[in-house]
């Protein structure tokens, strides 16, 4: 292999890898739109408001990084399959599916829709949460403290973006003592991670804040990750909850991983 090979797959990966790290800035700027546009959605009929010129232009961006991921790894491909050695006698070489059915699977791989799913998309996952528990906000955005509760997904509004939701275990401060229902927008529920899909929890790693059910209740609670699920034999977190102070010192407490969600930006507590 000569350096000039070496020197253009190096390259080729170096572009490979700042396309895909500019696909994720793009991703996190359309998911804060969206966010946006889900908690104020009257804001597009105001003079003067652009967000849904900034979506479209977001939208184009990542669509014109997915064709150029796409171009890249069809290049690397060649270039790979170029320099692959013919193999011992009577053993047919061993390609790197460099074919025209590989070049399909990875435009598939890039494909916009599911690295940014549509508005529609997610309505429609929304939609299939009834019945579900999920973590709720059901403080206002100007109270002094967020509070969040596991709730049970009663209905989906699609017009109006609203979640319909019940308390079935409200406090003992709670008025009247009974069942509580609450419609909140999207902006204000987290899913918890499937029970029976360990692999569906994202990897909190040591050191990190996160949102957690507190053992016994069904109120969340800020704490901070003290060994993740992923490297540990159980699929429990060890986490110590903020102002959960014992004796001077916080305690670990064990936590299963489907109670456990990513703290959400700006929480005030």
């Amino acid at each position: 292999m000569s350096s000039p090979d070496i020197a253009g797959i190096l390259g080729n990966s170096k572009e490979l890898d700042r396309l895909r790290k500019e696909q994720e800035d793009v991703l996190i700027e359309i998911n804060k739109m969206h966010k946006k546009l889900q908690a104020t959605p009257e804001l597009v009929e105001k003079p003067g408001d652009n967000s849904l010129s900034r979506l479209k232009i977001l939208y184009t961006h990542a669509k014109d990084l997915s064709e150029s991921e796409v171009s890249i790894s069809n290049a690397l491909l060649s270039q790979l399959d170029a320099l692959l050695p013919s193999g011992p006698a009577g053993q047919p070489r061993r390609r790197l599916e460099g074919s025209e059915q590989k070049r399909k699977r990875m435009k598939s791989d890039s494909d916009i829709p599911r690295l940014f799913p549509t508005v529609r998309n997610q309505l429609e996952a929304c939609a299939s949460r009834k019945g579900e528990q999920v973590a709720a906000k059901v403080t206002p955005d100007d109270a002094d403290k967020d509070e969040w509760f596991v709730v049970k997904v009663i209905h989906f509004e699609k017009e109006t973006r609203e979640f319909e939701v019940l308390d079935e275990e409200p406090g003992d401060d709670e008025d009247g003592g009974g069942q509580r229902k609450y419609k909140l927008p999207m902006s204000n529920i987290i899913p918890f991670p499937k029970r029976n899909d360990p692999s569906s929890a994202p990897d909190h790693p040591p050191g990190s804040h996160v949102l957690a059910v507190y053992p016994g209740t069904t109120a969340l609670y800020k704490a901070t990750v003290v060994n993740g699920h992923h490297k540990r034999k159980t699929d429990d977190y060890l986490l110590e909850f903020d102002d959960d102070e014992e004796d001077g010192s916080l305690p670990q407490r064990t936590v299963p991983f489907h109670n456990v969600v990513n703290l959400p930006e700006g929480h005030r507590q």
